[in-house]
């Protein structure tokens, strides 16, 4: 018995994809998804999707926009507030502090204990991270 509804109907099988360019809550994500009618097709098209989104170059033409847009905003007037950030799991409003000549070019994150504090590199690789600057007695954060 052979079920030939299945190729006209929808298709019961779904990927989907988060491509997510940094760390930080605020990187740009693409969620792409695939179907198919079988597993092996819908694989088979989620392989297809992504090797045409690089080689197309639509992965580095939205971190582009991401960017660009970014550099448009102007935010809003007396906001204060600061921004967002995804840690542990949770979206947070903590601020991460600015450190004086700071020229991390990959973003810092807050890490806390007990009795100290330092502002670290967010360089995917390791061997890119920037030094990590610790808290000051007066509050500043600087390199030792």
């Amino acid at each position: 018995m052979t079920n030939t509804s299945t190729e006209n109907g929808p298709a019961p099988f779904v990927i989907g994809f988060t491509l997510k360019a940094a760390n930080g809550f605020d990187a740009e994500w693409l969620t792409p998804k695939v179907y198919g009618h079988t597993a092996e097709e819908t694989a088979q098209r989620g392989a297809e999707l992504l090797t045409a989104m690089r080689s197309v170059g639509l992965i580095d033409l939205a971190a582009k926009a991401a960017e660009y847009t970014r550099g448009q905003y102007k935010g809003a007037a007396g906001s204060g507030s600061a921004p967002k950030r995804f840690e542990n799991g949770k979206v947070t409003n903590k601020a991460t502090p600015a450190a004086a000549d700071d020229d991390c070019p990959h973003g810092r994150k807050l890490v806390e204990k007990n009795d100290w504090a330092a502002l670290f590199c967010q360089a995917r690789e390791k061997s890119d991270q920037c030094e990590p600057l610790w808290r000051q007695k007066d509050g500043s954060y600087k390199a030792k």
